[in-house]
């Protein structure tokens, strides 16, 4: 039934929430590939001065080699429990990377966690996880368990 699953990560606890589905359900449906990603969102250089641009670029790469370990970390957490996993980093605006991510490469299932973020903070800060559910192609599942959300 599913062939590849997507699971988003911003590098939070609560965004790892979503991990024990992902074991539960590669495991059980002996899904072949489990990609965990991570959206870099791209630092907006036109609120710095030309003089930051250098030590602009050298965070981004350092951030870039962060992620990377972070997700390397991830997916050999799941291949030592038997999922075929791999971590793969974009740079974007995250609900539109993971769409696009999902559309091109043929992803079966989005299995994310949700913030659970309510009122003002969901008006100010957006809601990835909604925007996903709402413009995927793929089936969505949502992560909300007990004790991970945040206000």
């Amino acid at each position: 039934m599913y062939n590849k699953i997507l699971a988003p990560l911003d590098g939070s606890e609560l965004s790892e929430c979503s991990l024990k589905h992902v074991k539960a359900i590669a495991s059980g449906c002996h899904v072949p590939e489990v990609v965990v990603i991570r959206v870099i969102e791209p630092v907006r250089t036109e609120l710095y001065g030309e003089g930051s641009l250098e030590l602009l670029r050298k965070a981004e790469k350092d951030a870039q080699a962060e992620v990377a370990g972070y997700l390397n970390g991830v997916a050999d957490t799941l291949k030592k429990e038997g999922v075929a996993a791999k971590g793969v980093s974009v740079q974007g605006r995250p609900s539109e990377e993971i769409l696009d991510y999902a559309r091109k490469n043929h992803v079966d299932l989005i299995v994310m966690s949700t913030h659970g973020r309510s009122g003002v903070s969901r008006w100010v800060m957006g809601s990835v996880a909604d925007r996903v559910v709402r413009h995927s192609v793929a089936p969505v599942m949502i992560v909300s368990p007990p004790g991970c959300r945040s206000s």
